[in-house]
C-alpha cells in the first residue's frame, strides 16, 4: 500500500485531468478485478497517480454509477440551462433539417 508522503509526491486524488481519466479508464479495462495487483498496475498506466488514489477512484466512481442506477441524480433541466447553445439550440437546429 502506498504511504501518504509517496501519495502526496505524485498527485493529488482530487484533482484529475482528463488524460488521466482517459489513462485510468483504458487500464481499467486491461486489468479486471482478478488482476493481481490491480491498483499497482493501474497507477503505473496513469501518469502522476498511486495505487491508492486510483483505488480511491474507482471507488468514487462505483458510488457514483450506483447513485445514478438508483434515481438519486436529478435528471437536469436542460431546456432552463440552454442559453443559445446546447440542447436548446439543437432542438431549434434539427426542427429545421430536411433529410434526404
Amino acid at each position: 500500500m502506498a504511504s501518504s508522503s509517496m501519495s502526496s509526491s505524485r498527485g493529488s486524488s482530487s484533482s484529475w485531468t482528463p488524460k488521466q481519466n482517459k489513462q485510468f479508464e483504458d487500464a481499467l479495462a486491461m486489468y479486471d478485478k482478478d488482476t493481481p495487483d490491480r491498483w499497482h498496475n493501474i497507477a503505473r498506466a496513469v501518469s502522476g497517480k498511486t495505487a491508492e488514489e486510483v483505488r480511491r477512484h474507482y471507488e468514487a466512481l462505483e458510488k457514483d454509477i450506483m447513485k445514478i442506477e438508483t434515481d438519486q441524480v436529478p435528471i437536469p433541466n436542460y431546456k432552463a440551462m440552454a442559453n443559445g447553445r446546447g440542447y436548446g439550440n439543437e432542438q431549434r437546429l434539427l426542427k429545421n433539417l430536411k433529410l434526404q
